[in-house]
């Protein structure tokens, strides 16, 4: 739903060793605690196929249920990009893999710099580096990209993610400086994933465009696609830059093969998945366990002209659930948000309407390290006494919250009536009761919620909900709305109640600045949807952010966790453990292997390629 900025990672052991001797030090990559993969002669990524053939097309749907687009700049605050399009057309100085989840390798950057007080780090541009009009990208380009992204012409969300980039300062031709606000082990990744593009792009003769006013200006960037036929709002097609700068670089070699990539776009999730069997594109993912049991079926699956698969991976789980908006003063008491969630009857769900192929999500960092679990530890606590005056008592005299389980678990004893009655009791505590036919408060106003969903596949888990909660009294109005509008009502903060998922991360950082930091709690178009406005949540990701070592970085989170769990800001949803995709069986080849770390669509559309490319000579390792 919201769009996610994809993180990159980096750096080299040997460099780090370095690091403590030399005044600076200068490498290929860089990790963020230093356990760096390949070396700087590497010929390839592992899980590529470094003689992939070039060539053939797939045509696949945005895994968002988006339903439009509207302009050509996918950095701006106001409409929708088309999908892939900043994957497929922008290079950047870093890039990271489906190996590593904290490394990432020079791409737009040859050699990359980290001063020893950590406060600064310099990236020498590859010479070989050109934009798709034939300009050599410069330093100034890089510079140029970095203060547009974060000017106030740009989405809020850029602002917040290189926050903590005090300034980039142009050295030499190719060689450009970032300073940081202070020592942070992760800030030369996010750096390296500025998405740079060129000073010419909205250039008209001698005037400039604002960059907010650049919507249909096609931009001038450096990646492995240009843009290629477009059916307004219905379809888009990625051309493969046969001249593409970057194709014989180890970090490129095996990857981006087809040489049309296209998206279609449709409106309703039944005909897309209608459109699929009849051959009208070739890939999809899906994300409705009913659906994958039950409508991906039919013919073309048993004759295998469709192939169905779960494909394993190590991701981090996703987090999802229906987010409170904080803003509204009906959600401001703890009490009232718990008993909502009291409401929910995940275990009833789970055998009814999904297969039983979930797991309930926990907590906001699922299925990782930095998952918070029972009373908190020596290194939790160090973090926490220090913040005990802001946090309730709880916190750090009992054990995390879990989501409410009913008598369908086999480790509880308790039945959705208990839950209900306990949420009863939670709400008259909050100060509302039932009267006159509705839950009210003092001033007598009913309580109500209205549920937002932009494709209509809540519905079915909205409507048991609904029903529990008008047991206590709670109007419940669910409204299916186009994708665009409720994006923009979510910009504007205006909603009660959305679902939302958050891809999971290996190595969260910086982004959760955007996701619960009480500056972008007001900034329109944030990430901060909840509306989170707390200083000991501040604190702890300030600790996070600060972290000089990976245990360092899982205690920081594991407190943020519990902190967050405790103040029920969200009805915590469900993940899976693997990703269901299918595709047309004849169409493609891939390695056997699968990354540890990946995204399907990011695998399918640079790591697969066409059985009808032709067969290419075997190339050289640089």
């Amino acid at each position: 739903m919201r769009t996610v900025l994809t993180r990159f990672w980096m750096r080299w052991a040997v460099a780090l060793l370095g690091c403590m001797v030399a005044p600076s030090w200068a490498a290929h990559a860089y990790a963020q605690f230093g356990d760096i993969r390949y070396p700087a002669n590497f010929s390839h990524f592992s899980y590529v196929n470094p003689q992939a053939p070039k060539g053939g097309e797939i045509v696949l749907v945005p895994p968002t249920r988006q339903s439009n687009f509207d302009k050509f700049n996918p950095f701006t605050l106001k409409g929708s990009a088309p999908p892939g399009m900043q994957a497929m057309m922008f290079d950047t100085l870093l890039v990271g893999n489906m190996d590593e989840p904290t490394t990432a390798y020079g791409l737009l950057a040859s050699d990359i710099q980290v001063s020893p007080d950590r406060l600064s780090v310099i990236f020498h541009i590859h010479p070989q580096a050109r934009f798709h009009n034939g300009d050599a990208v410069l330093a100034a380009d890089v510079q140029y990209s970095f203060e547009r992204l974060t000017s106030q012409q740009a989405a809020p969300q850029y602002r917040t993610y290189f926050g903590e980039i005090k300034s980039a300062t142009v050295l030499g031709e190719r060689i450009i400086r970032f300073d940081f606000v202070r020592p942070n082990r992760e800030l030369p990744l996010i750096v390296g994933s500025l998405p740079v593009f060129s000073r010419q792009w909205g250039q008209v003769g001698q005037v400039r465009k604002a960059f907010d006013q650049m919507v249909m200006d096609m931009p001038i960037a450096s990646g492995p696609y240009r843009m290629g036929p477009v059916q307004f709002g219905k379809d888009v097609t990625y051309v493969r830059d046969a001249a593409y700068w970057a194709r014989d670089l180890n970090v490129r070699r095996g990857l981006f093969n087809f040489d049309r990539i296209t998206y279609k776009i449709y409106k309703d999730s039944t005909a897309q998945l209608e459109a699929f069997k009849a051959g009208e594109f070739d890939y999809m993912q899906s994300f409705i366990a009913r659906e994958w049991a039950r409508a991906f079926t039919g013919r073309a699956f048993d004759r295998g002209e469709l192939v169905k698969a779960e494909l394993p991976h190590g991701n981090a789980g996703d987090f999802q659930g229906f987010q409170f908006n904080l803003r509204r003063d009906k959600f401001k008491d703890v009490r009232v948000r718990q008993a909502i969630a009291l409401a929910m009857d995940f275990e009833w769900l789970n055998r009814q309407l999904f297969y039983n192929a979930y797991s309930r999500v926990r907590g906001y960092f699922v299925a990782s390290d930095f998952e918070a679990k029972g009373p908190p530890g020596p290194e939790e606590r160090a973090l926490l006494e220090p913040l005990r005056a802001k946090l309730s008592p709880a916190v750090l005299d009992s054990d995390v919250p879990l989501p409410p389980r009913t008598q369908l678990a086999a480790d509880s004893g308790h039945t959705l009536r208990d839950h209900l009655r306990q949420a009863r009791d939670l709400l008259q505590a909050a100060g509302w009761t039932y009267r006159d036919g509705a839950l009210r408060n003092a001033k007598g106003t009913p309580f109500t919620i209205e549920f937002l969903d932009s494709s209509g596949s809540m519905g079915r888990v909205v409507t048991p909900f609904a029903k529990n909660l008008e047991k206590l009294g709670i109007q419940v109005q669910y409204k299916v709305i186009d994708f665009a509008l409720l994006q923009k009502r979510m910009d504007v903060f205006d909603f009660d109640m959305v679902s939302n998922r958050t891809v999971g991360s290996e190595a969260p950082g910086t982004e959760l600045l955007e996701r619960f930091g009480s500056k972008s709690a007001d900034v329109e178009g944030s990430g901060n949807v909840l509306g989170l406005k707390d200083p000991a949540v501040d604190a702890l990701l300030d600790k996070a952010l600060g972290a000089t070592s990976r245990p360092q970085l899982v205690a920081s989170l594991r407190a943020l966790d519990r902190v967050l769990r405790h103040g029920h800001y969200v009805v915590p949803h469900w993940y899976g453990a693997v990703h269901r995709v299918s595709w047309r069986a004849a169409a493609f080849d891939r390695p056997q292997a699968l990354p540890r770390y990946y995204q399907p669509e990011a695998l399918v559309t640079t790591v697969w390629w066409s059985r009808s490319a032709p067969t290419t000579a075997p190339q050289k390792a640089p």
